[in-house]
């Protein structure tokens, strides 16, 4: 799901990149705090980064001891992106393996569809291999489909989310292209 969160910033400008106009010190500031979100990726408590929508409030700098360095603290509005126990989600395969499937879903690279949570489908070998159950419907490389989430993992060495996700459930499964 998609939240809107309020989070504090500690933003440190080197004495170069500070200029004498107010707009351009804003600037600076503007431009490492985009920098230094997009280096954090994610979080525990609010899942991946996506973007910064508004700046709030621009503290007063403090210069730093030793190095010269200014530390601004800032407070902004961001948008994340975090997976839920019980959530729906449309994923893209992007691997198939016997024992089931890896999609993406956004910022979520392993989603992880096992064969166990696929009733009626059945692997299919080959060059391509997919999933196949009676009706037809075929789950393989680049295909959407719709699951729902069993479980959520954090890693915080890679910080990333991985989520077991299932097709147990009602209107679950690939996701026709056609309208």
């Amino acid at each position: 799901m998609f939240l809107k969160a309020q989070l504090p910033w500690n933003v440190i400008l080197s004495p170069e990149s500070l200029e004498k106009g107010g707009l351009m010190l804003q600037r600076s500031i503007i431009i490492r705090l985009l920098d230094d979100f997009a280096v954090k990726k994610a979080t525990k408590d609010l899942g991946y980064y996506l973007a910064v929508t508004t700046l709030e409030r621009i503290g007063e700098g403090k210069v730093r001891q030793h190095t010269g360095d200014v530390l601004f603290p800032v407070v902004f509005s961001a948008l994340t992106f975090k997976i839920c126990k019980g959530e729906i989600l449309q994923g893209v395969v992007h691997k198939v393996l016997k024992h089931g499937v890896f999609l993406r879903c956004g910022p979520v690279e392993s989603l992880y569809l096992s064969n166990v949570k696929m009733p009626d489908y059945r692997y299919v070998p080959g060059e391509n291999p997919y999933f196949l159950n009676d009706k037809m419907s075929k789950i393989g490389k680049d295909v959407v489909v719709r699951v729902v989430v069993i479980g959520t993992k954090w890693l915080e060495a890679q910080r990333e989310f991985q989520a077991l996700v299932s097709l147990e459930g009602d209107y679950l499964g690939p996701v026709s292209s056609e309208i």
